[in-house]
C-alpha cells in the first residue's frame, strides 16, 4: 500500500533494512533516482558539455547510461492505486536459506499469500493465476506442476503487484510478479562460486559470473540441486519413501549499448527438474492384474519430467520524448509423468503416460509520452501464439456399467490433442497528478482470446486513486474489470467417450470446455509512517466473479486441470508492519480471506454426482481457501559480519472435505525458521560468506492437505526439521 511519495523512501529503506517491506505506491514517471554513480538519472555525466559535440556512450559513462535506461523502463510500469510488496536482494539473503531459497518461499513472506503442495502459491484467494514479468517482459507461464523455473539468485528485487491493477497488467490477474534482474553494470566485474548442503541429502552448488566491457554487459548464473524431498511427504513420517528430485537451472541476461538512449538485450531461463513422486504404504490394491492380488504400495515407481525454457530479445530506448520496450519472446514448456503401469493399474483402475507441452511465442511493446508536467500517457500491445499438445497413453480395465472391472487383463487407449490458441490485447491509460497530494490513473484495455475457434473478449475499465493525506498518511483505492482466459488445454468430449466401458470412465461428462473468468474488484487501503522506523499498512478488497476459474488435481499425473464455477466472490483484509533502526529489522504480515464458489459449470466430468449436486444450489468455499495467513521475520546484525535472524509462516488451514464438499478446514500450522550468518576472512582467500539455517526448528509436523477436496489428489505434510550450511565465495 502506497504513494507516489513514499515510493522512493520505501524503496531507500528497503536497501538499509534489507527485509521485505510493503512500498508505496507509483512514483511518477518524471521523478529523477539516484543512478549507481551518484548522479541523477537525466544528467549528462561525466564528459558532457554545451560546446562539445554530443557524447558518446563511451565517454557519456556506460554505468550512468544503463542506469537512466533502467529509470526509463521502470517509467513504463505504473502501480498508482493497487498494492505493492517488495524485497530486495539483501532481505533474500537474510531469509534461512539466503539466495538458495526457492522463488516460491521468497514470494511467501509477502502477505496475502498462502502456500500450498507442490510448490503452487494463492495470493487473495486465487488458483496461481500469477503473471511473471522479468525487466518489464512479461514471460508466460509454464505448465502446472511443482518445479520452480527461476531461482533467487538472478534477483535484484521483486516486487508482488496485486489489488486493482492499472490498464497495463491483465490475463494473469490474482498479482504480478515483477523481478528486475542483477546486471553487471551494477555488479562490476566478478563472479560467485557456493554450495548449500544439508539435510534430506541435499546438495546445490551454484556459480555466476558478471560484469561489463564497454558497451557490454552481462549476468550469467546456475545451478544444479538434488535431495531426497522433491515433492511434499504424503505421510508424517520423517523421510518420505521414493522422493529424489533432480533440478538443473540457468538464467542469463546480455544487454548490448547501441547509443545513449537506446539498449539492446537478450535474456534467457532454462529448467530441467525431475522427480520421484512419493509413496504411501500400506494401500490396498482396488483391482486385480492378470492374476495378481496383492502389490506393496511403498514399492510404486511413479515419475515426472519437467522441462522450461525461454529467450527474450528487447530492444528499449527513447524516441523524443517516448521511453519505449519492444520485446519477442519465446517459452517452451512440457510435463511428461510416467506411471508405474502395474501398481496404477492395480490401486487406481487406470495407469497414464501423461505428457503435456505448450509453446507460446510472445509480442510485447510498451510507451509511455510525457504530457506536460501533470500527466503521462501510457499505451501498448501484446501478443501471444500458443501451440499446445497433450498426450495420454492409458491403460485400463474393461468395466460394466457400475464401474465394476470385469476382466484382470488391460487394455490400452491412446487419446492426443493438438491446439492452437492466440490472445491479443491493447491497452491505454493516463496518470494525472492533481497538485502535490493527488494522483489519478485511468484507462482501458481490450483482451480477446481465441481457442479451438472459440472467441472470448473483453473491455476492461481501469481507475486507480492515490492520496497522500498527510507527510506520513497514504491513502490509495482502485477498481478493475478483470478478463482471465483458462489455461491453454482442453478436453473434448470424443476424447471421454473413449473411456466407456472402463474402470476410467466418468459419470458426468458435462461442458468439457473451460471459460474466461471476467471479475469487478475493488481495492482501497491506507500506509502510515510513524517516525522513520515504522510503516504500517491496511487493505482491503473484494472480488466479484463470474465464471470464477479454479484448477485441482484430479488424477494419479501431479498436473492440475482447469474448471469453473458459475460465480464467486472473494474478499479480504491484509495489515502488515515493517521496523527498521538500526542494526534491527523485522516485518509482519497478517491477512484474512474468504472465497466462495457456486455451481460448477465445467469439466463437470472430475466431479462426483453427488458434489455436483450440491454445489449446484451452495455456495463452498474454494478448496484453496485460507482463512487466516501470517508470516514475519526479524534480523538483527551483531556484528559488520555476524547477523542472526528468524521468520515464521503461520496458516489457518486449507480447506478439506466436511459434512460438504470443501466444508471444513486442516489444523492450523507454525513454522519457525532460524539462521546465522557469518563472513570469514582469510589471508590470500579473501572473504568466505557463511549461513546455518536451521527449518521448521520446532520439527512441528502440519498437513498441507489430507487428500479431499475438490482436486486435491493426496495428502501433503509441511517439511520437518532440517539443518543446512551455505557457503558463498565472491571473487
Amino acid at each position: 500500500m502506497k504513494l507516489s511519495t513514499l515510493a522512493l523512501s520505501l524503496a531507500a529503506a528497503l536497501c538499509v533494512a534489507s527485509v521485505p517491506a510493503r512500498a508505496g505506491d507509483a512514483t511518477p514517471a518524471t521523478a529523477a533516482a539516484p543512478t549507481p554513480t551518484g548522479g541523477s538519472a537525466t544528467d549528462g555525466g561525466p564528459g558532457g558539455s554545451r560546446n562539445q559535440p554530443a557524447p558518446t556512450v563511451r565517454n557519456l559513462g556506460a554505468i550512468s547510461v544503463s542506469a537512466a535506461l533502467d529509470q526509463a523502463r521502470n517509467a513504463l510500469s505504473p502501480d498508482t492505486g493497487s498494492s505493492q510488496y517488495v524485497i530486495d536482494h539483501k532481505a533474500i539473503a537474510q531469509l534461512p536459506l539466503g539466495a538458495a531459497t526457492p522463488v516460491n518461499q521468497v514470494i511467501l513472506q509477502a502477505p496475502g499469500v498462502v502456500q500450498d503442495s507442490y510448490g503452487g502459491l494463492h495470493v487473495r484467494g486465487d488458483h496461481a493465476n500469477l503473471q511473471y514479468r522479468i525487466n518489464g517482459v512479461i514471460v508466460p507461464e509454464s505448465i502446472s506442476g511443482f518445479g520452480q523455473t527461476l531461482d533467487a539468485r538472478t534477483i535484484q528485487s521483486v516486487s508482488l503487484l496485486d489489488g486493482a491493477l492499472p490498464a497495463q497488467y491483465g490475463l494473469r490477474t490474482a498479482a504480478v510478479v515483477n523481478i528486475t534482474t542483477k546486471s553487471g553494470r551494477d555488479l562490476g566485474n566478478g563472479g560467485s562460486v557456493g554450495v548449500t548442503g544439508g539435510s534430506f541429502g541435499t546438495l546445490n552448488p551454484n556459480a555466476s559470473i558478471w560484469g561489463s566491457n564497454d558497451r557490454w554487459s552481462w549476468f550469467l548464473t546456475g545451478n544444479y540441486l538434488e535431495n531426497d524431498v522433491g515433492i511434499e511427504n504424503p505421510t508424517s513420517s520423517r523421510k518420505p519413501i521414493h522422493d529424489h528430485t533432480n533440478q538443473v537451472k540457468g538464467f542469463g541476461d546480455i544487454s548490448y549499448l547501441i547509443d545513449n538512449d537506446t539498449r539492446l538485450s537478450f535474456m534467457f531461463g532454462l529448467a530441467n527438474n525431475r522427480f520421484q513422486v512419493p509413496n504411501r504404504p500400506d494401500a490396498t490394491p482396488a483391482f486385480g492384474y492378470l492374476g495378481i492380488a496383492d502389490f506393496d504400495s511403498a514399492d510404486l515407481n511413479e515419475q515426472q519430467r519437467e522441462n522450461t525454457r525461454f529467450g527474450v530479445l528487447s530492444l528499449q530506448g527513447k524516441l523524443g520524448a517516448t521511453n519505449y520496450q519492444v520485446s519477442l519472446g519465446q517459452r517452451y514448456t512440457s510435463v511428461a509423468f510416467s506411471p508405474d503401469l502395474v501398481g496404477d493399474l492395480m490401486f487406481n483402475g487406470v495407469a497414464s503416460a501423461v505428457s503435456r507441452n505448450n509453446r507460446a511465442s510472445t509480442l510485447q511493446a510498451d510507451f509511455a509520452t510525457p504530457l506536460g508536467d501533470s500527466n503521462t500517457l501510457r499505451y501498448g500491445i501484446y501478443g501471444s501464439f500458443e501451440h499446445a499438445g497433450s498426450g495420454n497413453n492409458a491403460w485400463v480395465f474393461p468395466a460394466d456399467a457400475d464401474g465394476n472391472q470385469t476382466s484382470t487383463t488391460p487394455i490400452n487407449i491412446v487419446d492426443n490433442t493438438r491446439l492452437t490458441a492466440r490472445t491479443w490485447s491493447g491497452y491505454i491509460q493516463d496518470e494525472w497528478s492533481i497538485g502535490q497530494d493527488w494522483t489519478v490513473n485511468y484507462g482501458v484495455r481490450g483482451d480477446q482470446y481465441t481457442l479451438a475457434g472459440t472467441s472470448s473478449s473483453q473491455l476492461s475499465p481501469r481507475l486507480g486513486v492515490v492520496w497522500q493525506a498527510t507527510g506520513s498518511t497514504t491513502v490509495h483505492a482502485g477498481y478493475s474489470r478483470y478478463f482471465t482466459p483458462p489455461a491453454t488445454e482442453m478436453i473434448t468430449t470424443a476424447n471421454i467417450a473413449k473411456f466407456a466401458g472402463t474402470t476410467n470412465a466418468v459419470s458426468n461428462p458435462g461442458n468439457a470446455t473451460p471459460l474466461a473468468e471476467r471479475a469487478n474488484y475493488f481495492d482501497v487501503g491506507v500506509s502510515q509512517n510513524i517516525g522513520d522506523a515504522w510503516t504500517l499498512g491496511l487493505d482491503t478488497y473484494y472480488r466479484q466473479v463470474q465464471r470464477l476459474q479454479d484448477e485441482g488435481q484430479f488424477g494419479a499425473a501431479l498436473v492440475y486441470s482447469t474448471f469453473n464455477y458459475d460465480r464467486g466472490h472473494i474478499g479480504g483484509v491484509e495489515f502488515t508492519a515493517n521496523y527498521s533502526d538500526g542494526p534491527l529489522s523485522a516485518y509482519f504480515n497478517l491477512a484474512y480471506n474468504r472465497a466462495m464458489g457456486k455451481r460448477v459449470i465445467t469439466s463437470q466430468y472430475n466431479f462426483a454426482v453427488d458434489d455436483l449436486a450440491y454445489i449446484a444450489d451452495n455456495y463452498i468455499h474454494l478448496d484453496h481457501d485460507q482463512t487466516y495467513t501470517s508470516s514475519g521475520g526479524i534480523s538483527y546484525a551483531l556484528a559488520d559480519s555476524t547477523r542472526v535472524g528468524a521468520d515464521y509462516l503461520f496458516g489457518s488451514g486449507l480447506r478439506k472435505d466436511g459434512a460438504v464438499p470443501n466444508g471444513a478446514h486442516l489444523p492450523a500450522y507454525f513454522q519457525l525458521n532460524l539462521n546465522v550468518s557469518h563472513d570469514f576472512t582469510f589471508d590470500h582467500f579473501g572473504k568466505l560468506h557463511t549461513q546455518l539455517a536451521l527449518i521448521n526448528a520446532l520439527d512441528r509436523t502440519y498437513e498441507l492437505r489430507d487428500g479431499t477436496g475438490i482436486g486435491v489428489g493426496a495428502p501433503q505434510f509441511g517439511p520437518r526439521r532440517g539443518l543446512y550450511l551455505g557457503l558463498q565465495k565472491d571473487f
